[in-house]
């Protein structure tokens, strides 16, 4: 090893060290072992332009254990990433700092994805993996390799015992992702001592049987064998490549090295201190890196910014030889791209007959890839029931990459995974479905999907009690709540044909949050009245003259009942106005006098009527409203006699009213 790689190494561990002891707070473990391997994978084989972050063909690096963030900002740093300045790192963990805890993307120049809840990279990595070859099939042409990038992820034996790195790591052997290159910082310790307590299994082994070529460097701090690894990974046309890296945790620290108690705490002043004369660090003086070490990552960034140089000269010769390909191009990476659906008066046609929400929703996802080529996604195994395959469009397959439709298999929580990754990629517009009760298994995901502000779309069908004879494991209850609960995302349940175009132009036009459509399984009556409002979220579909006594808000399969509730009390000389709400977060999202000139303060008599919980409707009906929602889980029969069962009926809305 050269004295200037030993001394780089050493500065991400020196840097790494006094940030997490000035914060008091961090984890030193795995900067200090896994040092070696990232400056050899970001130093010699990664292709980066620090002066360009988000260059299209840029290698992509997920730092999966992302607890180990101050690996991550320390080579940012260090590379001149963003002008990420040294106060920068002095500032690590600190209010509005842009070296949070964990890595979040948006957040830090060169974060390609949000981390921290283990094995979560692992997915998402995969998922950019399936972007690049999927653009890679559409795009490239003999010669010009203009897609052509790997993705690299690090993490470490938590990653490993999370079940999303099986779900996600299975579908990339299958899918024969060559281009993506896992880095398993393996030194067997984990917060509570040595990882035999409770992870004896041969990962080498498992990940072989997952479909990886699979090879390990004995000791991670030879540069030599790692280089010769990540080579020899590059060299696999056919299949993910999996490299364990057996490292020392909190190597060079005496009193730490090897422990558990190197993982998530500060190393303390005098471990510091003694780190630095293990090491044979020229200066005690907290952040000290010597000039010769900014000189050669300057150096090498100078470097890998004339590989995008001339990646930028064949891709302008691409353009001028394949002229429709750069129109193409433009057209995949066009964000503005769906906004004419607004005024495309085919996609907002009234349906003539009953029919399931999921069915509506299926005629308009293909219906909008004529116009949105770039719709990449599917079913967590549940397409035919999701209505989530596009026609004529495909399959992605190991041998088929061109294929637009994801067979993602039962694997819900990294299906969600691998979406997120497919949007942070760029260039897609991706989308996941499954059966709504199945949410259960992605709310991790797609809590990411929201902070990230990757504006992933969720088909999620089979919405209530309406799934009827498969009873209450399939019926979902409380999940409107939990995605309701979640910041920065859209649940949209729509009523008929036009709230389902509202829901679906409100997703693909998204460009910062994320959107669920829920969808029935039963068929539902056309709604008269319903319309584009519905983009609003809330909307006054049918009212009466004057005041309204009451107000009855309903969503999806229930507004029907609303409206029939409406007819019954207007008989009686009632003034009844009803409000749909499609999505509760829109119509957040609205002007306070739209909100006020929907729900009026002064009629305090509101209904809610809704197949799931009531949970989260107390702040639009008060103390003086009340909820016909449900209380219970639910049943197994047939769905209609589930819907009077439990009081969904014409009788007990009215009842309801009357009560009040």
């Amino acid at each position: 090893m050269k004295e200037i790689e030993q001394l780089s190494i050493n500065a991400i561990r020196t840097l790494s060290a006094d940030a997490i002891q000035r914060a008091n707070s961090g984890h030193p473990g795995l900067p200090l072992g896994a040092a070696p391997m990232a400056y050899e994978l970001w130093a010699n084989h990664m292709n980066h332009n620090p002066a360009d972050p988000d260059w299209p063909n840029r290698d992509r690096f997920i730092l999966s254990g992302g607890h180990g963030s101050m690996l991550l900002y320390s080579l940012l740093h260090l590379f001149g990433y963003g002008n990420l300045s040294m106060e920068d790192i002095k500032n690590f963990r600190q209010l509005g700092s842009p070296t949070p805890g964990h890595p979040e993307y948006g957040c830090t120049p060169g974060v390609e994805a949000t981390t921290g809840p283990l094995g979560a990279g692992m997915g998402m990595a995969v998922g950019m993996a399936m972007a690049e070859a999927h653009l890679a099939a559409v795009f490239n042409k003999e010669d010009y390799p203009v897609v052509d990038h790997y993705t690299y992820v690090l993490g470490g034996d938590g990653c490993m015992m999370e079940g999303i790195s099986y779900e996600a790591f299975s579908l990339a052997g299958t899918m024969g992702l060559h281009k993506l290159i896992v880095l398993y910082d393996s030194n067997r310790i984990s917060i509570e001592g040595s990882t035999d307590l409770a992870f004896t299994e041969d990962v080498t082994a498992r990940m072989a049987a997952l479909g990886f070529q699979t090879l390990t460097v004995e000791d991670g701090n030879d540069l030599e064998a790692i280089a010769a690894a990540i080579e020899e990974a590059k060299k696999d046309t056919r299949h993910p490549s999996f490299i364990t890296v057996k490292t020392q945790i909190g190597y060079g620290c005496p009193a730490k090295q090897g422990k558990a108690s190197a993982h998530g705490e500060p190393l303390g002043a005098d471990n510091v201190t003694a780190l630095k004369e293990t090491l044979g660090w020229p200066s005690k003086e907290d952040f000290f890196v010597p000039r010769e070490v900014y000189d050669h990552f300057a150096q090498i960034a100078r470097d890998k910014a004339e590989t995008e140089a001339a990646w930028n000269v064949m891709f302008a010769a691409y353009c001028q030889e394949y002229p429709q390909m750069e129109e193409l191009w433009n057209q995949y990476h066009d964000t503005s791209l769906g906004l004419e659906f607004g005024e495309d008066e085919q996609f907002w046609l009234h349906g003539d007959k009953p029919e399931a929400t999921r069915s509506l929703s299926g005629k308009l996802l293909n219906y909008m890839t004529e116009k949105l080529p770039n719709l990449f996604g599917g079913s967590a195994d549940l397409a035919p029931s999701n209505k989530t395959t596009m026609n004529g469009k495909g399959d992605f397959t190991k041998d088929t990459p061109e294929g637009c439709n994801i067979h993602f298999g039962v694997r819900e929580l990294a299906m969600t995974a691998i979406g997120n990754g497919i949007g942070l990629h760029g260039g897609l517009r991706p989308y996941v479905a499954t059966f709504f009760v199945f949410s259960d298994y992605m709310k991790p995901m797609a809590r990411l999907s929201a902070l990230m502000q990757v504006p992933l779309t969720y088909v999620l069908t089979h919405d209530s009690i309406g799934v009827g004879e498969d009873g209450p494991t399939h019926e979902p209850v409380e999940h409107l709540s939990m995605l309701r609960a979640i910041p920065n995302f859209h649940v949209f349940r729509p009523c008929d044909s036009v709230e389902t175009a509202a829901a679906w132009y409100s997703a693909v036009t998204s460009r910062k949050t994320p959107t669920a459509l829920v969808l029935t399984r039963q068929n539902l009556e056309p709604v008269h009245g319903s319309s584009r409002e519905a983009l609003k979220g809330g909307y006054v579909l049918a009212d009466c003259q004057g005041t309204p006594e009451a107000i009855l808000i309903a969503t999806g399969s229930e507004v029907n009942l609303a409206l029939k509730a409406k007819d019954v009390l207007e008989a009686e000389g009632r003034k009844i106005r009803v409000v749909s709400m499609p999505c509760m977060e829109v119509f957040e999202e609205q002007t306070r006098e739209y909100r006020e000139s929907v729900l009026p303060r002064s009629v305090r008599k509101r209904v809610v009527v809704e197949a799931g919980s009531d949970f989260g409707w107390g702040s639009y009906t008060g103390l003086d409203g009340a909820c016909v929602t449900m209380n219970g889980f639910g049943a197994s029969g047939p769905a209609s006699q589930l819907f009077e069962h439990f009081g969904f009926t014409v009788d007990h809305v009215v009842e309801t009213v009357r009560s009040l």
